[in-house]
């Protein structure tokens, strides 16, 4: 069976020193790999690519569900599993649940990633 990885608060975007500046600590090596194992599904990667693409105000998982040929409660799981990671943030505005990407969070996981790719 494979070894669990521990929660972790993942409200905030990952900071620690760059992957590339050497050896890190083993907490950091958890809050990288537990954003990247967020993102590490192919409809997750869907999901956020049309999210970076939605209008400002964000997308309801119904239209994200008809877009991506999934039922809506698989939409939200994955939402929710993006959402632990602080990937994303979903807001209820009446009957609608808008989500939106956090560009910073993900920019935030880039820099630990390479420090040179968002230059």
């Amino acid at each position: 069976m494979p070894k669990a990885l521990p929660v972790i608060d993942m409200s905030t975007p990952v900071c620690c020193s760059p992957v590339a500046a050497g050896p890190i600590t083993d907490d950091d090596a958890v809050a990288v790999a537990m954003r990247l194992k967020a993102i590490a599904d192919p409809a997750r990667v869907k999901i956020l690519s049309l999210l970076f693409t939605a209008t400002p105000g964000g997308e309801t998982s119904g239209n994200l569900a008809a877009a991506l040929g999934l039922s809506e409660s698989t939409v939200s799981h994955h939402m929710g599993q993006l959402r632990k990671a602080g990937l994303v943030i979903s807001d209820r505005r009446g009957m609608n649940v808008l989500h939106r990407v956090l560009p910073e969070a993900l920019q935030a996981l880039c820099v630990v990633l390479d420090p040179n790719c968002c230059r």
